[in-house]
């Protein structure tokens, strides 16, 4: 165990919290997104931006700490990578959602709602885990349950990809719609990067 005989700043437990739980929020918006016309789909994308919005705060708050603080309860560069993947994965599902009503999509392919209940869940274990970085107790089943959504995510993901490339879709309907689910896949792969990452400051700290 490592001894440390200065004190830490602690409000960086915080901010990743409130961090990860906006991502909750950002999960239900895309949630909501399935059941919408076209109309409700520009109601939420406001408040998917505006979600967006108060993780960039929670975000730039953590560098300001960062830069602040002589002494920080993990190393740095940790820190910071666990910050811009939080932020990676907020920044994919607004994306997502504004491409849908930027492209007046008319519905999205059987398969995406998977996808969507994917991140869902990863956003609550994430949630879930970010008060855990205090004590760095039982977050083990959070990283390997992350991961393995992860690679749920892939295979939903290719299954997409084969049914917008069997024809049923018009060319320009595919890019659009590729676009949307590749962008869905990026926030599960920055899921992983933030299980990751936790892992890595776990091993670090034990």
């Amino acid at each position: 165990m490592r001894i440390r005989l200065t004190p830490r700043e602690t409000s960086f437990y915080d901010l990743f919290a409130s961090s990860a739980s906006n991502l909750v929020n950002g999960s239900k918006l895309l949630l909501e997104l399935l059941g919408a016309d076209v109309a409700g789909r520009a109601e939420i994308a406001d408040r998917m931006r505006a979600a967006e919005h108060a993780g960039d705060e929670f975000t730039h708050a953590i560098f300001h700490q960062l830069n602040s603080s002589f002494i920080t309860p993990f190393d740095r560069e940790d820190i910071y990578a666990l910050a811009s993947s939080l932020d990676d994965i907020m920044d994919f599902m607004e994306e997502a959602v504004d491409l849908t009503v930027l492209y007046e999509v008319d519905s999205l392919p059987k398969g995406v709602e998977q996808q969507i209940e994917v991140l869902a869940r990863a956003a609550e274990l994430t949630a879930a885990a970010m008060p855990n970085l205090r004590t760095m107790e039982n977050m083990t089943e959070y990283w390997i349950e992350v991961n393995r959504l992860e690679n749920q995510a892939d295979q939903i993901h290719r299954k997409l990809l084969a049914r917008l490339f069997s024809g049923e879709y018009e060319a320009i309907e595919v890019l659009k719609l590729k676009q949307i689910v590749d962008v869905l896949e990026e926030a599960a792969d920055a899921f992983e990067h933030v299980a990751n990452t936790v892992e890595t400051i776990a091993v670090k700290e034990s």
